[in-house]
């Protein structure tokens, strides 16, 4: 992502995603100075500013951040290839840094020998055997390497070692190889072991996985527990170990991917950027578009301006077909010399790099949406909308969640200038006589909420949101009468016409007519944010409270996902932890899991941590 704003740090790092990606910190002369790898953004990122740091050269380089910049990526191991290629690109200062312009490490499988062996290799690949890679870095390739040999227990000794060798060495003792070298095992199981390492290098690892489930259920069966337990981490091993070379898998072309996302005020497009089949990195803009709430023209305009004025690559990949197609295309190839092309309709890596381009969209949208400035504005015109005597500094917004008015819970979502408070956050968990009954929810979550606010237990709001219509505002203004409390300014958030966004009623109490905002109005952006903040909130708490009660599986409250796929799942990832832990693309592998039930797996797993 990329802003010319200010850069403010606390609203950064509160809109991070907890997904894994790559961050970049730049000094004040916008050079990139330090790239970094994390499996959880927010939590890596934040812990740069949240702690003094005792090694002397993160300190310095901490007194040179001017501005991060992050890229989010849909697994850590594509994270790590990721920031492998920005090393390479930018050379930052504080990385540590190859001397030489080295290739890049593959694994190389002696095929041709009695007792074939795996091994590191770098340079010219002239030798007699199969060469699996390119791997993001010589750590990567020796831990899979030290993973091959403790799954499928394959030597990793030179040759000389091994033709003079008369008793086993450590590695047998420990389990880690078979002894091929003093002949106990035979050639044509040795084999059986080095092909099934070889099928897994070349992906067609699903037979391997296979035949380790099988392994792990007769073990079980035969009450056989340690060894159970043992194939269950060799299949979430071999889930690890398993990197799809994506960043290299595009046939050495240069593409561009935009994603988009909007929330109706902010727009984002992100352009990733694949040079010679390799992501080097992204940016995000944000056009400017008064009133213009429409996707595809809004990406109409962006495609025109954007590559009118600069070189294009090959290709252009987008999730919309744009007007006037075929001409910009013609225009475009005109210019640059080379034959352009603008595809919507995409399959395989390029849907996968689209999809990563969406989800970096957001994240800018996110980031633009938290920055101080923005938010100090949305402040200013919703004061100015509603007619406050004063600016409005403190924010609270109530909903309320539940099942069938199973576990209803109720939330309370703070934000001030800076943005969410979230450390007032606070949750109800509602008795059983408010549920099924939303508008007594309300009123219980309100009474225990503003009896505290009346004793001075708790800030007093300057706006108090409740989602919902006339209604749930009549609910609250019997409560806030009760504790004396009614000269409080409330709204009513309602959905709008077909509870599309943008289109927002807000109810007043002694109002008839509802007010409406205008779609780009940033007050309403404000509102929104804090009613969807607030809806979050409340479903997360509701959740956890449900699955407390019923302390059943998380993939149980997963729409589509019935108890065979859910079988499936655990036995092919070797568990909960497993399935967590997988990306889209290694779901889809699951026989009976689509792409679109892999994608809602996903969210829902981790949709606790955004």
């Amino acid at each position: 992502m990329s802003d010319e704003a200010a850069f403010e740090v606390k609203p950064f790092l509160r809109s991070l995603t907890h997904r894994p990606g790559v961050y970049l910190m730049l000094d004040a002369r916008h050079k990139v100075i330090y790239v970094g790898k994390a499996r959880d953004l927010k939590k890596r990122v934040s812990s740069y500013f949240n702690r003094t740091h005792a090694a002397p050269k993160t300190a310095a380089m901490m007194e040179h951040v001017a501005r991060v910049e992050v890229t989010v990526a849909n697994t850590e191991a594509e994270a790590l290839i990721l920031e492998y290629s920005l090393i390479k690109r930018h050379k930052p200062r504080y990385n540590v840094l190859l001397r030489d312009d080295k290739s890049y490490p593959y694994i190389y499988a002696s095929t041709n020998a009695k007792f074939p062996r795996l091994k590191f290799h770098r340079g010219p690949r002239r030798g007699k055997g199969r060469y699996f890679g390119p791997y993001p870095s010589t750590r990567a390739v020796r831990k899979t390497l030290n993973e091959l040999e403790k799954l499928f227990l394959i030597r990793n000794c030179s040759d000389s070692f091994f033709s003079n060798r008369t008793r086993p060495c450590l590695q047998y003792q420990i389990k880690r190889c078979t002894a091929p070298c003093v002949d106990l095992i035979s050639e044509e199981q040795y084999r059986k072991d080095i092909d099934a390492a070889v099928q897994f290098l070349e992906g067609k690892n699903k037979t391997v996985v296979d035949t380790f489930v099988r392994r792990m259920e007769k073990a079980a069966a035969a009450k056989d527990y340690e060894h159970a337990a043992r194939y269950r981490d060799q299949i979430a091993r071999l889930k690890e170990i398993e990197a799809r070379q994506l960043m290299k898998r595009s046939n050495n072309k240069d593409l561009d991917i935009l994603g988009f996302a909007s929330n109706g005020a902010i727009h984002c497009v992100t352009v990733m950027f694949i040079r010679n089949g390799s992501l080097i990195g992204s940016r995000d803009h944000f056009p400017r578009l008064p009133g213009e709430t429409d996707k595809q023209k809004i990406l109409n305009a962006f495609v025109a301006q954007y590559y009118l004025g600069r070189d294009a690559p090959a290709e252009i990949v987008i999730e919309l077909a744009i007007d006037d197609a075929d001409l910009l295309q013609q225009e475009l190839t005109e210019r640059v010399g080379h034959k352009v092309a603008i595809r919507s309709r995409v399959r395989g890596d390029r849907a996968r790099w689209l999809q990563m381009a969406r989800a970096n969209a957001e994240q800018g949208l996110s980031l633009k949406a938290a920055s101080n400035a923005t938010i100090r504005r949305q402040f200013a015109s919703l004061s100015e909308a509603l007619s406050l005597d004063e600016p409005a500094q403190r924010l609270e917004c109530f909903d309320v969640s539940h099942t069938s008015g199973e576990a209803t819970v109720a939330s309370c979502v703070v934000f001030n200038t800076a943005g969410p408070v979230k450390s007032d956050y606070r949750r109800f968990n509602l008795s059983p006589a408010a549920g099924g009954d939303d508008y007594a929810a309300m009123a219980e979550a309100l009474r225990r909420r503003y009896q505290r606010v009346k004793k001075g237990e708790v800030p007093t709001p300057d706006i108090l949101f409740v989602d919902g219509g006339k209604g749930q505002l009549a609910q609250a203004m019997t409560v806030l009468n009760e504790l004396e409390l009614d000269w409080l300014t409330v709204i009513a958030v309602a959905k709008g016409r077909a509870r599309r966004a943008g289109a927002e009623r807000l109810f007043r109490p002694g109002e008839s007519r509802a007010l409406e905002l205008a779609p780009d109005s940033p007050a309403l952006l404000l509102v929104q944010q804090i009613r969807d903040e607030a809806h979050r909130f409340a479903i997360f708490g509701h959740r956890q409270r449900r699955a407390k009660a019923r302390t059943t599986s998380r993939l149980e409250r997963i729409p589509g996902l019935g108890p065979k796929k859910r079988r499936e799942l655990l036995r092919q990832f070797g568990g909960l932890q497993g399935v967590i832990g997988a990306g889209v693309d290694d779901l889809v592998r699951v026989r009976g899991i689509s792409r679109t039930l892999a994608e809602t797996i996903y969210n829902n797993l981790h949709v606790e941590n955004q």
